[in-house]
């Protein structure tokens, strides 16, 4: 088994034993303490709503925001028993932020905006552009995180990012 984990390492260009949590769910503690409180029990994957709750290569739960967006209802934060997430008013639900990539087709001359049409805070814009494609904007302050934006995109230009 070692070795099959080695080879996946090698394969996403990972450092040997390096391994990437993902973007753990709504309101996780600091990756340390959030690896330390969750066992792993699958409470809060169960009780998302929008099935986006997904076990990483680590066991624990991560958002896969290729299935869909977060709407922040806190199901997960309420059926989490080891407190591994809580929710908070003085930090964000996500601390990870929308990122329009190279792919995107809008910016090689394609009429496309699917990203800002899912957008429901509208952080996404396209701005004219002089006699040029036009490349989406994030506004990174209106950001929620949610990934509303990341399914629909028809190439996977979108990511979130911390």
């Amino acid at each position: 088994m070692s070795s099959l984990l080695s080879r996946r390492a090698f394969l996403r260009g990972r450092v040997e034993g390096e391994q990437s949590p993902g973007i753990r769910p709504p309101w996780a503690l600091e990756e340390t303490a959030f690896k330390a409180a969750c066992d792993g029990c699958g409470a809060c994957l169960w009780s998302c709503p929008q099935n986006i709750l997904v076990r990483g290569e680590d066991g624990l739960p991560q958002i896969d925001f290729a299935k869909g967006a977060c709407d922040f209802c806190g199901d997960c934060v309420k059926s989490c028993d080891r407190k591994a997430l809580l929710r908070s008013d003085e930090r964000p639900a996500l601390a990870v932020k929308a990122v329009a990539g190279a792919s995107c087709i809008s910016s090689q001359g394609v009429a496309c905006r699917v990203c800002g049409d899912f957008c429901e805070p509208m952080a996404i814009r396209f701005p004219p552009s002089l006699g040029g494609s036009v490349h989406p904007q994030i506004n990174l302050s209106a950001c929620t995180g949610c990934g509303a934006c990341v399914a629909p995109c028809p190439v996977g230009a979108i990511e979130m990012r911390a």
